[in-house]
């Protein structure tokens, strides 16, 4: 798991349009980072809508943001387009950054157990240590609580 305090690992990834992003290219920046398991799933869209709706308060704080799944570039597209989300959608087809921030964690559909991503987001500063790490958050609310965290970062 990855914890407060320990540097954020490093990974490089396409975004919706197949330019490729390194966690490394912001440095200078705060990086809210958020692992999702679909695009166009219910509980993904409420937080991609919130993150959205929050992306002005988000950036007032040198900040990011994020979005990364086991989708594909296509299906980014459509869904940030659908959506109009303004921020970066990475593809982790090969489970890269899922696996280095071990969130793929075993979950229980429909009675079954299956290997998923849980839902986790990271705050990474303009060092790249990370200053707020949750596993397993709720869509809905999550992004008002990510500007409560970075503005709580700004007054420390």
């Amino acid at each position: 798991m990855i914890f407060a305090g320990m540097r954020a690992p490093d990974f490089t990834l396409p975004d919706q349009n197949g330019v490729l992003h390194s966690l490394s290219d912001y440095k200078g920046k705060k990086v809210v980072l958020y692992f999702y398991p679909k695009d166009n799933t219910s509980g993904c869209t409420v937080e991609a809508v919130g993150f959205r709706d929050e992306t002005d308060n988000i950036a007032r704080h040198n900040a990011v943001i994020i979005g990364v799944s086991k989708d594909s570039v296509a299906s980014h597209i459509k869904f940030a387009e659908k959506y109009s989300l303004p921020f970066v959608l990475l593809s982790d087809t090969e489970k890269i950054a899922i696996e280095a921030y071990d969130v793929l964690k075993e979950k229980k559909m429909y009675g079954k157990s299956v290997i998923g991503v849980n839902r986790s987001t990271f705050v990474i500063d303009e060092d790249g240590v990370v200053v707020y790490a949750a596993y397993g958050v709720k869509a809905a609310g999550h992004a008002e609580e990510i500007v409560g965290v970075l503005e709580q970062e700004s007054k420390e």
